[in-house]
């Protein structure tokens, strides 16, 4: 199985120029597809707060198989200038069992993301330019209000990239296979200045 940036470009549910940094591109997850780039990234010592360490290629495409039958919950592949770099999932919070660990608002949308591993250096803005596109992506549904993400508390590093990117820190929370930190990011910040 080969990843989608060897085949024909599929149709983006979103896509951005970032000056500086290049043309971002949101894609559906092809689970089949894209499993050998997927399996990769999500079984890596580095994305071991993403949860499937260990994981076979089987029980990988078995899982986004079942995000992909859902419709409250949805996976992206993120491209930049055509090459994959990120892991880009969305989910209704009140469909979610994260909707049973804080009070969720109207309007609250979840994401997850996953940075693929950097080829040789990090480009100047990268993360904060990817995260731009995902957020404006996120919020471009005028029912999003405020998106959610829970990282693992013990994810410092994560913790920090949300924080730049404007998220506002709430209380921790424990969920069955983590304790993660609730952050949120409200509309009002894309629409006014950016951290």
């Amino acid at each position: 199985m080969t990843s989608e940036s060897a085949t024909r470009p599929r149709e983006a549910v979103h896509e951005q120029t970032i000056e500086g940094l290049g043309t971002v591109r949101i894609v559906p997850l092809a689970p089949r597809a894209d499993l050998d780039l997927v399996h990769r990234w999500v079984t890596a010592e580095r994305a071991r707060f993403w949860g499937m360490n260990g994981h076979t290629r089987e029980e990988v495409l078995e899982i986004y198989e079942y995000v992909e039958s859902l419709t409250t919950h949805h996976a992206f592949l993120v491209h930049l200038d055509g090459a994959p770099v990120a892991l880009f999932q969305t989910y209704e919070p009140d469909a979610d069992p994260v909707g049973e660990c804080y009070d969720v608002q109207p309007g609250d949308f979840g994401v997850h993301l996953l940075m693929a591993p950097a080829d040789g250096g990090a480009q100047r803005g990268f993360t904060g330019g990817i995260m731009n596109a995902l957020t404006t992506y996120a919020l471009s549904d005028p029912r999003h209000l405020r998106i959610i993400v829970e990282p693992d508390a013990r994810n410092g590093k994560a913790i920090e990239r949300m924080v730049r990117a404007g998220f506002v820190l709430g209380p921790e929370i424990d969920k069955p296979e983590k304790r993660a930190r609730l952050a949120f990011f409200g509309r009002e910040v894309l629409d006014g200045s950016r951290p």
